[in-house]
């Protein structure tokens, strides 16, 4: 899903966002810089296996996943994380890396941590390295539906 298509979506559900282009950055703290974003609203999308099948873990650009609290958040037996190759095709047009956390466009679940839920804004990739989407948190959980648990470190 190319950032149009995900705008379209977004258009569709009549909700207020801000596209926010910058220099093509990977590093968190290069994107938060660059196109102006708090850290801590800068969410990135970590693509991981649950029992064998891909889903989403949705946190702070700046914080890691902590394997065992998600497995414990989601019932699981078993989480780790995906290798590229196994998830690549699954975002056709998004840049390596870049995945909006919208996995229910993609038909995966989606884990949120806590903390992006105190805040009123969160920002994302938008299918590249040079574009971000930032909208409420309050239009992304109705959107997204996400499950949220503590399961950052």
């Amino acid at each position: 899903m190319p950032a149009r298509q995900l705008k379209e979506f977004l258009d569709k559900h009549k909700v207020k966002y801000v596209s926010i282009h910058h220099s093509t950055a990977y590093a968190a703290s290069e994107i938060a810089a660059s196109a102006h974003v708090k850290g801590k609203n800068l969410a990135k999308t970590v693509i991981v296996k649950l029992d064998g099948k891909l889903a989403m873990a949705v946190l702070p650009s700046r914080y890691h996943v902590d394997l065992e609290r998600l497995r414990v958040a989601s019932s699981s037996g078993s989480v780790e994380l995906a290798a590229e190759g196994e998830f690549s095709r699954e975002f056709p047009g998004c840049d390596e890396g870049a995945m909006p956390p919208f996995g229910n466009l993609y038909g995966m679940p989606v884990f949120v941590d806590t903390s992006l839920t105190e805040d009123e804004e969160i920002a994302f990739n938008a299918c590249t390295h040079t574009e971000l989407i930032q909208l409420t948190y309050k239009d992304y959980q109705k959107l997204v539906k996400p499950t949220v648990a503590a399961f950052r470190q």
